[in-house]
């Protein structure tokens, strides 16, 4: 039923050639993991190829999204205090009242409400390699806030977001990202009342400084990280 003609001894490889195959495969699967694999999922480049071939660039993208993801899990959460129920009184016995004559109220008399001071500062930090810092405004919704900011010559990734007072832990509301950015400038405006601001991060291989000017309707300012 079966034509073909079955190897000799002599036809099958030696335990020589089949130890001297199984060392070339586990060669070639080393140079693979180090200069292939470790590059671009973990940014580990000892050899240097990596780098030349553009996977140690994808693998730090990686490990700083994975990174920045964890930092936002791991946020602390702000208590939010609970009102107590009003307590009840019992109503008083109807008396007869005198007719009142109604008056316009003075001007002074008049409530107004309640205004956010124009503020202005400009801070600087210092972030090493790999290092990331967070600074935000507090402020009210639809306040504006104008703001520069500039690595100084240097490079950083950066993501504008904001949290409002209470938010959950996975909350998040982006006003914008982005990687290896020089400086930025705009108008925040509050979508809520809450914490609004920016994260940097370091992703060079020099230590950079940061500066940032605000100016416009917030409450206050504060480095959070």
């Amino acid at each position: 039923m079966f034509n073909s003609k079955a190897p000799t001894l002599n036809e099958l490889p030696s335990s020589l050639q089949l130890l001297r195959s199984t060392v070339i495969a586990l060669l070639v699967a080393i140079a693979l993991l180090v200069t292939v694999v470790m590059p671009s999922e973990y940014a580990i480049d000892p050899t240097g190829a990596g780098r030349l071939l553009g996977l140690t660039q994808m693998g730090e993208i990686k490990q700083q999204l994975a990174e920045e993801a964890a930092a936002e899990v791991t946020a602390p959460v702000a208590q939010v205090a609970v009102a107590a129920p009003p307590v009840v009184q019992p109503a008083p016995e109807p008396v007869a009242a005198e007719p009142v004559v109604a008056q316009t109220p003075a001007v002074d008399e008049v409530a107004a409400e309640p205004e956010v001071a124009r503020l202005q500062h400009e801070m600087s930090i210092s972030l090493a390699p790999g290092q990331g810092a967070e600074i935000k405004l507090e402020m009210l919704k639809g306040t504006k806030v104008s703001y520069f900011w500039t690595a100084n010559g240097g490079q950083v990734n950066y993501d504008t977001h904001g949290d409002p007072y209470g938010a959950p832990r996975d909350f998040y509301h982006g006003y914008g990202k982005g990687r290896f950015t020089p400086e930025d400038s705009g108008v925040l405006e509050a979508a809520f009342d809450g914490m609004h601001g920016w994260f940097w991060r370091n992703r060079t291989d020099k230590p950079v400084t940061l500066t940032l000017r605000t100016e416009g309707d917030y409450i206050a300012i504060k480095r959070v990280i």
